[in-house]
């Protein structure tokens, strides 16, 4: 079986943000396979669904983002996940400009909480990540103001867009694997 987590914080107040990327894109992912995420096991919110012939569990842990690697380590845990082979984390990049994808096989946190807790609970970098760019087209001083804050209207259509290019990027994996989808998706739009 996959895992694929989405990171993001509960709480209606959080759920159009940034930082949320990584909930909308289960419920994106959920939603075109007829799944509901809403059963409540291992601290988070789980659906079963069969993606790309892919047996997979959905998850949106409920623990806030800073502590996402305790429910990712007791859903590894309780369905015997290898990290390496089975485990894809999908979660906002401030780093990336709002619209990019990256998809990489391994890494650092590069200092995104979320990650950081998941790699700390794992004792291990080795795993999947499907990371969405939520960078502003502006500097700005509070970054984490901005991540928790709701989109911008003008943001919404750049926001769908990278909602469905994740999810087929996700189908991709499952389908053709990691290399197929990062020579596919870790391309810079053509300007």
């Amino acid at each position: 079986m996959k895992l694929i987590v989405g990171l993001g914080n509960p709480g209606i107040e959080y759920q159009f943000t940034p930082h949320n990327l990584g909930f909308l894109t289960i419920d994106c992912l959920a939603n075109d396979v007829g799944a509901e995420v809403r059963n409540r096991n291992c601290r988070a919110l789980t659906a079963r669904a069969v993606i790309e012939e892919q047996q997979v569990l959905l998850a949106k842990p409920e623990t806030y983002m800073n502590l996402s690697g305790m429910a990712v380590r007791e859903l590894v845990g309780k369905y015997e996940v290898d990290p390496a082979k089975d485990l894809i984390v999908i979660y906002d990049e401030l780093d990336l400009p709002l619209g990019r994808i990256r998809i990489r096989q391994r890494g650092s946190s590069a200092g995104h909480n979320g990650m950081e807790s998941i790699i700390g609970a794992l004792g291990t970098q080795e795993f999947l990540r499907v990371r969405l760019g939520v960078g502003p087209d502006k500097k700005v001083s509070d970054g984490a103001k901005y991540l928790l804050s709701p989109f911008r209207k003008a943001q919404l259509k750049v926001v769908d867009e990278i909602i469905d290019t994740a999810s087929e990027a996700v189908r991709v994996i499952l389908k053709e694997g990691p290399g197929a989808a990062m020579n596919r998706f870790n391309r810079d739009p053509e300007q």
